[in-house]
């Protein structure tokens, strides 16, 4: 028998059901955001800032375009295409300019690893590999455990792979997961998906290869600072910041998102048995896939452990076959791999690939155009720049709290690699002109810059799942605010207790 969910899955579609009272306050909010945000732009606009042209015009941009995103008085793709057609209209940037971010490689990346989750879905490989993760009697006992180890399973496979595959690896077993726990409530539903993407997010902070912004931080601070650091220097000091908040996330989210129905201790609100059923092709291709997208992603780091990460190993490697280029390979094994050979079916047909959520990949585009153009007119310099003066900064430890919220306020608006890019050489300036050690600031907006967990654009992981209709964006940004509040004591407090350390790199 199906299990009863407490959404609505209109064509397989999963989508929250609301109140109505609830419907009220969206139609609301939504149809005052319509209107706010012309009317911010045309305000911004009109006052007559101390910007140059093209910042001062983007700056009104981006004051529309985040008031539709946090309103979706339009769908969110469609506002990503306002951004930076805007832009093109007022002169702030070129059409292939402004459009280039939408063929990124990472929006390649995105299209790859939508099919692998998708070829998992619709052969069933979710489903059972979300029954044997239930069968095990110590993992769903009890409804914080099994969010527990969700979490620290994304975080843990975030420390080697992208966050983006690693989110989007664990996302179709989670969806498999809670279609198999009845009365669980859509608040836990919620929590379990908000627990994923942040707990991806959460890992990459652990190794210097987890997310592209640790690699951009590690190469500035040695350009401008003059602070070579290492594979196992970086995790001396990330692996216990991604354990602190990865423990503090598992506690926020069950907070905010508890399960309203009795949970069976023998197997959450189910009893799910390991299936017995023969693997059918579809379902042994669609394994093979992910196992091969899954060590060609963790190759880089057993090179960067075994040879090293400057090794010309590693680095041919990272040249010829980086995570978009694994992420484009499986899924083209997969138009190739047959079902059925007599029948010519193979494992993914183009129906099937043509239904991924192509509004997520057009959502993460928006957000790289308008955060490569916001270093491109310097508005994110001047921002920087302005806070530091408005707060008067000057200690150490005063620069490194404005670094670190400074990280997280961009990381909110553009992409986190976009993020790290403007904001670590505005706060490592900030630093030299106080005349402090840049090196804890220019860290502290490093790990900042990742803890974009508020709105779908702010990381890629938060717009996967955003996609899944079962995330309403009040509560991602109700949790996001909170845990960023609870990220910049933690980021502030490490980089605090740690710095005897980061003094001898």
């Amino acid at each position: 028998m199906e299990p009863q969910f407490p959404f609505t899955v209109p064509g397989g579609s999963p989508r929250e059901a609301i109140s109505e009272g609830e419907a009220r306050f969206e139609r609301l909010r939504a149809t005052g955001g319509l209107f706010l945000g012309p009317a911010a732009f045309l305000l911004i606009l009109a006052f007559p800032f101390a910007l140059e042209a093209q910042a001062h015009r983007l700056a009104a941009i981006l004051a529309w375009v985040v008031i539709y995103w946090v309103t979706e008085a339009i769908p969110l793709p469609a506002t990503a295409l306002l951004g930076p057609l805007l832009c093109v209209i007022l002169g702030v940037a070129e059409m292939k300019a402004a459009f280039a971010s939408f063929a990124h490689p990472i929006i390649f990346l995105f299209i790859g690893s939508f099919m692998i989750a998708q070829a998992m879905m619709v052969h069933g490989l979710d489903r059972r590999l979300a029954t044997t993760l239930l069968s095990r009697p110590w993992v769903s006992r009890t409804p914080f455990r099994l969010m527990m180890v969700l979490g620290g399973f994304t975080a843990l496979l975030s420390m080697w792979i992208s966050n983006t595959a690693a989110t989007v690896m664990v996302y179709p077993i989670v969806l498999g997961l809670l279609r198999g726990i009845p009365a669980c409530g859509a608040g836990y539903t919620t929590g379990m998906l908000l627990m994923v993407a942040y707990g991806a997010s959460i890992g990459g902070l652990g190794t210097l290869i987890g997310t592209p912004p640790n690699m951009l931080g590690v190469g500035l601070i040695r350009e401008q600072i003059g602070v070579k650091i290492s594979f196992a220097e970086w995790m001396l000091f990330g692996v216990p910041l991604m354990a602190a908040m990865l423990a503090v996330l598992v506690g926020l989210l069950y907070w905010l998102h508890r399960p309203t129905g009795r949970w069976n201790s023998a197997g959450g609100s189910t009893t799910a048995a390991p299936s017995r059923t023969p693997w059918s092709p579809g379902e042994r291709n669609a394994a093979i896939v992910f196992g091969v997208a899954v060590v060609l992603w963790l190759f880089p780091a057993v090179l960067a452990l075994t040879v090293g990460p400057d090794s010309p190993a590693a680095l041919a490697y990272e040249r010829r076959m980086p995570e978009t280029a694994v992420a484009m390979l499986a899924a083209l094994l997969l138009f190739l791999l047959p079902v059925n050979w007599a029948a010519r079916t193979f494992t993914l047909t183009w129906r099937d690939a043509a239904s991924i959520n192509w509004g997520t990949i057009l959502l993460f585009g928006g957000g790289l155009a308008l955060g490569d153009l916001m270093f491109k007119t310097q508005l994110s310099q001047v921002i920087g720049s302005g806070l530091a003066d408005f707060l008067r900064v000057e200690s150490l430890w005063a620069v490194t709290g404005f670094a670190i919220l400074l990280g997280i306020v961009m990381s909110e608006l553009t992409s986190n690699t976009a993020s790290a890019t403007m904001v670590i050489p505005v706060v490592i300036a900030v630093a030299k002109a106080a005349g402090v050690d840049p090196l804890p600031p220019a860290l502290g907006a490093c790990l900042g810059a990742s803890y974009g967990f508020m709105l779908p654009i702010s990381t890629a992981p938060n717009a996967i799942i955003y996609g899944s209709g079962l995330v309403p964006i009040r509560r991602m940004v109700r949790a996001g605010i909170l845990f960023d509040l609870a990220g910049f004591v933690i980021i502030w407090l490490g980089l605090w207790l740690l710095y005897p350390l980061l003094q001898g790199l």
